[in-house]
């Protein structure tokens, strides 16, 4: 992607995202939070899966 476009590109999302944050502040925090507990979520279970990879309880 040529730069010019990426930067268009960066500054349209950043606007968008300012004016989510604006018009419905409520639910821009709750689509925050869902978005958090998807990420913690993933990381907890690929901390899970390297533990029981290196214990070996895996199929126990």
């Amino acid at each position: 992607m040529p730069p010019k476009v990426r930067l268009i590109v960066i500054w349209l999302v950043v606007i968008f995202l300012l004016y989510s944050v604006i018009n419905d502040p409520e639910r821009s925090a709750d689509i925050v939070l869902a978005l958090w507990d998807v990420i913690w979520g993933a990381i907890a279970n690929i901390g899970t899966f390297f533990e029981e990879l290196f214990t070996g309880s895996i199929g126990r």
